[in-house]
């Protein structure tokens, strides 16, 4: 049998977003058709099945957002702006995204992890390297004199973490794009002072 080719970033990106859209459970085998342009065959033969493509498409979606977020610290910019740019960014998609579309990350561990010990491990792994990125940033901005030396870099990136998934969370609520600027602006303050 021969394999199918097809550009493989392109079609986890695709799956990611038929699964932020409608959930695991929800998504059909027509639905990834529809999202991904592959036959069921070629989904199975490449994925084993739908659980492997929610899989590989977790691991995609872990690749895009930690490149996502190296961007925010590739120039010449103290480190604290740049943490205020990623928060500024995480915002931004909270108030343009559809009502139906959720973090990958969130709506995997709302609707699977717990029936799945592979998907919750993964989704755990994916938030403790944002958590270690982050604190590795609170370090660096500690050591450029941006945050106070008593700061604990590891209880500010947890802190932060929270708070990013906390505004996500809320964003479901369909608050005022201002109500989210607002509370991003408390939490940013928070880790500040």
């Amino acid at each position: 049998m021969r394999n199918a080719e097809f550009d493989k970033e392109k079609v986890l990106r695709s799956a990611m977003n038929a699964f932020m859209h409608k959930g695991y459970t929800k998504t059909s085998m027509q639905d990834l058709k529809t999202a991904t342009g592959l036959h069921p065959g070629s989904i199975y033969c490449a994925f084993e099945n739908k659980r492997g493509l929610l899989l590989a498409a977790l691991e995609q979606y872990r690749l895009d957002r930690k490149a996502e977020f190296e961007q925010f610290f590739s120039g010449t910019q103290p480190t604290l702006i740049n943490l205020k740019a990623y928060l500024d960014n995480v915002v931004a998609e909270c108030v343009s995204c559809d009502s139906s579309q959720a973090c990958l990350l969130t709506k995997a561990l709302n609707e699977i992890a717990e029936q799945d010990d592979e998907i919750q491990q993964i989704i755990s792994d994916n938030l403790s390297m944002l958590q270690q990125a982050l604190a590795e940033k609170f370090e660096q901005a500690i050591s450029e004199k941006n945050l106070s030396s008593d700061k604990d870099s590891d209880h500010l990136a947890r802190y932060f973490l929270m708070g990013i998934y906390g505004l996500r969370t809320f964003a479901h609520t369909h608050p005022e794009a201002k109500v989210l600027e607002q509370l991003a602006e408390k939490l940013f303050h928070d880790i500040c002072i």
